[in-house]
């Protein structure tokens, strides 16, 4: 497999981008090709032992910033390291693209200038996966589409079934709408239209799900506008942080707590472990006609490699052209 990684896409690029490009290609023994200034990733890439690693560099003059406008920079930013790895795999000379770079250019180039959208797809999704303790839940759209239409959301329960099937190996996902009550009837007009439309389809269609039922491990997939996916999404962001520093200070608090934090040690990294989005590495950006995976901006070396996971899954599953062939079995959605 032959993996794009863009190396100027995180917050502190080249450093963790080519770090864990290097350790992705010595864990899974794949193909990974660097995209970004050829001279600064060689330098970076001195750094580490590579010996009978495949790796590889493709040049790329420009890069987009996290301050860039998404709406301009598909044409300003012709040759950007994003522009670059995203031919890749729209040419054929590779599997997968991954980057942790500003998540709202990778959208406006990946369906404007160069995957494009899956025929059929009406609007592609940005997708979250949210680690549980024996499972992952994937929410879309978590902000590519504020407005959304019923049949939009109907899609994304397609897409975002056919991904939790194919690359988590889950057997027949839970689908549902996220809603302010699970009762039938409950939400908005939005909520309740498209509810009405994915229940017939050939899916294990759940209704609605309340966050704490999310939480709770309810739903393997979770359905909303990208408005209300994205608040949801930094509120618990927001909230997962608050609660580790509250805990961080208490447990330095005095003696006794610092020696029950001593003693608790191992638990508290394994529940460390089973939060921390870097394990996840990314998620998929579903319905743009090739594989490509979003990371955050903060991604470390860790997260770089297990994006590059996500994106083996999503390749190994065909996830793409399961999306194309389940969006045209369902013709209530792919001709709304």
């Amino acid at each position: 497999m032959r993996i794009v990684v863009d190396a100027m896409g995180s917050d502190n690029f080249p450093e963790p981008d080519v770090a864990g490009s290097v350790d992705a290609a010595r864990e899974y023994g794949d193909t990974i090709i660097m995209v970004g200034d050829e001279a600064r990733l060689k330098q970076e890439l001195a750094k580490h032992t590579t010996t009978g690693l495949k790796l590889e560099i493709v040049h790329a003059s420009e890069v987009v910033t996290m301050h860039d406008k998404p709406s301009v920079v598909g044409k300003a930013k012709p040759n950007s390291s994003m522009h670059v790895g995203m031919n890749l795999v729209k040419n054929g000379a590779a599997d997968a693209f991954v980057s942790a770079g500003n998540t709202g250019a990778a959208l406006s180039i990946a369906t404007l200038f160069t995957l494009h959208r899956i025929p059929g797809v009406k609007r592609p999704a940005l997708t979250a996966i949210i680690r549980l303790k024996n499972t992952n839940t994937v929410v879309l759209d978590v902000g590519a589409n504020a407005d959304a239409k019923p049949e939009w959301l109907a899609q994304f329960a397609v897409m975002g079934n056919i991904y939790a099937k194919n690359a988590l190996n889950l057997t027949n996902p839970r689908v549902g709408v996220l809603s302010n009550g699970e009762e039938e009837g409950k939400g908005n007009q939005l909520v309740q239209d498209a509810a009405a439309l994915i229940q017939p389809l050939p899916l294990n269609f759940v209704g609605n799900v309340e966050p704490k039922d999310l939480l709770k491990g309810g739903a393997d997939v979770v359905v909303a506008d990208g408005f209300v996916g994205n608040i949801l999404i930094k509120s618990m962001e927001a909230a997962t942080s608050m609660m580790a520093s509250a805990l961080r200070e208490e447990l330095k608090a005095n003696v006794v707590n610092m020696m029950g934090a001593l003693l608790s040690r191992s638990a508290f990294n394994r529940v460390r472990k089973m939060i921390d989005p870097f394990e996840t590495g990314g998620a998929p950006l579903l319905g743009v006609n090739g594989v490509v995976i979003i990371g955050h901006g903060r991604s470390n070396a860790t997260a770089i490699k297990n994006a590059v996971r996500q994106a083996r899954a999503a390749v190994n599953g065909r996830v793409i052209e399961t999306i194309r062939d389940g969006l045209q079995q369902v013709p209530t959605v792919s001709q709304s």
